[in-house]
């Protein structure tokens, strides 16, 4: 195997603000706008976009919550084991927010499918948008674009892409990790 390192260090916490920023040009105060950090590791992203917002503009009341797609995947039958649901933690309305969306890596669109399936579960949202940490262009099986990206990757379906983050690996760190052929 091989590892490329594509983001680390200051870098990652760099393009973290950025994300920030860009955010705040298109939510300004954040009163109609909510975070919901996708599970597993969208809400990793999803509670250091909240932390770094509140230290940008620490007057603003930012609505996060964390939300569970597991009984919304195309592919929640297809196991061999069942799958164990997360935990979904909203509470507050999203009936005519505009809903950010977070996830670490946007690659196939099937989680984000599955994710705004789930957001009707908790109302209607004026708006949907969506922050990704990686972007895997090249692989979209459903016509799914962010509106946020922290980076753009090109890479082919054999490699995968990590992110580790220091609350769970220690690190902040995003590798490409390629088989060797």
């Amino acid at each position: 195997m091989r590892n490329l390192t594509l983001l680390d260090g200051q870098k990652f916490q760099v393009t973290i603000q950025r994300l920030c920023h860009q955010l705040i040009e298109n939510h300004n105060d954040f009163s109609n706008s909510v975070i919901l950090g996708i599970q597993p590791r969208g809400i990793y992203l999803a509670q250091r976009i909240s932390k770094e917002l509140k230290e940008i503009i620490p007057s603003t009341q930012i609505q996060n919550g964390i939300l569970d797609i597991t009984f919304y995947r195309d592919d929640f039958r297809r196991g061999d084991s069942p799958l164990v649901p997360n935990t979904t933690q909203i509470d507050f309305i999203i009936e005519n927010k505009k809903v950010i969306l977070i996830d670490d890596v946007l690659w196939t669109g099937r989680t984000i499918r599955a994710a705004m399936d789930a957001i009707l579960a908790y109302g209607r949202p004026e708006k949907v948008e969506l922050l990704v940490l990686v972007d895997r262009r090249y692989s979209r099986q459903l016509p799914i674009e962010a509106d946020y990206i922290g980076m753009k990757v090109d890479s082919i379906s054999s490699q995968k892409v990590v992110v580790s983050w220091e609350e769970t690996d220690k690190e902040d760190k995003v590798v490409l990790v390629s088989e060797n052929v």
